[in-house]
């Protein structure tokens, strides 16, 4: 199902609140960017206890029971963990990934609120998530009858929101810091082949693994960790970061003149991470127009020419990620500027093409 609409975390709550109470909804996002966590934290803040049915380990049975006879007659019998005299939160997780029988089989549940005499206790509420077909995850199609039983909410992850929450629940301060210089660093698409991918998940899991192996961590194991975890751009940017806090490289100091750029081989993860903080430093700070630059701005821009040159000298390739257009093929730097880029570096240029 595609998104029309898109939500950020932070409204989850309230959205739940005014429609889970009243009817069944579905949750759609991306792997690992909190859906089922989001539905234990609101299930809990209405005092509810949170039963979890995973839709990939269901068969139909599972749902609608077993017979049994009483006086000459089978009756069906639900299964304990539905089957409660309390009121509760029922959440069907990867229930677009479940086989069309068990699918049928939540028919009853989702739009009657019950499993055959078996009725849900009132101020029952019964939430659905799952992943989207383009997100390269495990899911099924949805019938019409399903997809029209419930309300459609679609999740996207929310740097600002995972940070709020991350710095109450003792994520490492070293992601911390390096995604709120980097929150486009917290997600990436699902790839199509097979190879860790980032999202506030496996964020939140190197986070753990940093914390275990503690201030000894050394830079082999860093490795693994971040390429275990991460996509692999994200991986190099975040062991690039570690290197700062632990050295005495940092884009001020390169910036003023306090520091090379480095030059080792070992350290190519560093430059490119120093690089690609440079050129987030230029487009926060060189304006589109050359004729509006203020006399900081000129300094700021012959003294990035002059990095550019040093920095090529080390490494054309990441010389060029610096002056690099975006996805779309659109310029990030002003056009002055690489118009002065093409005159002052040539070669730097003719490397984009």
């Amino acid at each position: 199902m595609q998104a029309a609409v898109t939500v950020t975390p932070s409204r989850i709550p309230e959205l739940l609140l005014g429609l889970a109470t009243v009817r069944p909804v579905f949750l759609w996002g991306a792997p690992g960017i909190g859906k089922s966590s989001l539905v234990r934290d609101f299930a809990e803040s209405l005092g509810l206890e949170c039963v979890s049915l995973l839709g990939t380990q269901l068969a139909p049975e599972d749902l609608i029971g077993v017979p049994q006879i009483r006086d000459g007659r089978s009756v069906f019998c639900p299964p304990e963990a539905i089957a409660r005299d309390e009121p509760y939160c029922l959440f069907l997780d990867e229930l677009n990934a479940a086989t069309p029988d068990v699918q049928k089989a939540f028919y009853s549940l989702i739009l009657d609120r019950r499993i055959g005499n078996y009725e849900l206790p009132e101020g029952s509420i019964v939430i659905g998530a799952g992943n989207r077909a383009t997100d390269n995850a495990l899911a099924r199609p949805i019938a019409s009858a399903l997809v029209n039983r419930l309300t459609h909410v679609h999740l996207e992850a929310s740097a600002k929101d995972w940070l709020t929450w991350a710095a109450g629940n003792d994520i490492h301060p070293w992601i911390l810091d390096h995604l709120t210089d980097r929150p486009d660093h917290l997600w990436s698409k699902p790839p199509k082949t097979e190879e860790p991918f980032s999202t506030p998940r496996s964020w939140h899991m190197l986070s753990d693994a940093l914390h275990s192996f503690g201030p000894g961590l050394d830079e082999d194991t860093l490795t693994v960790l971040a390429h275990g975890t991460l996509t692999p751009m994200h991986a190099t940017a975040f062991r690039g970061y570690v290197k700062i806090v632990r050295s005495r490289y940092g884009i001020e100091a390169i910036l003023k003149g306090e520091a090379p750029w480095p030059r080792r081989v070992e350290d190519r993860d560093l430059l490119y991470y120093l690089a690609d903080s440079f050129r987030g430093r230029l487009v926060k700070e060189l304006p589109a127009v050359r004729e509006h630059m203020s006399a900081k701005g000129r300094q700021t821009a012959y003294r990035a020419k002059s990095l550019l040159v040093q920095l090529a000298e080390i490494s054309v390739e990441v010389a060029q990620t610096v002056i690099a257009s975006d996805a779309d093929g659109n310029p990030v730097l002003p056009a002055w500027f690489l118009v002065e880029a093409a005159r002052d570096m040539p070669r730097l240029v003719e490397a984009r093409r």
